[in-house]
């Protein structure tokens, strides 16, 4: 980056960036683990690992937003 920068405005501008980041790679394991093992819909297997998937699903993304949350009250 540029060093004519405000020290506040890049470091606002880097915490957006990971917060994007974050949430992006979350989005891209749940559709790899749901979609390309199958595990985000029945399909002759039993229904406990989709219920498995889901609720993991859901707590990681409770512990994500509690980081973004951390992440963004910091400041």
């Amino acid at each position: 980056m540029d060093k004519n920068w405000d020290p506040d405005v890049r470091q606002f501008f880097i915490r957006i960036l990971n917060s994007i980041a974050l949430g992006l790679c979350w989005l891209i394991a749940c559709a790899i683990v749901g979609i390309y093992f199958q595990l985000g819909y029945t399909n002759g297997k039993p229904v406990i690992y989709t219920i498995l998937f889901y609720i993991g699903m859901l707590v990681s993304l409770f512990l994500l937003v509690r980081y973004l949350f951390k992440l963004w009250k910091h400041n």
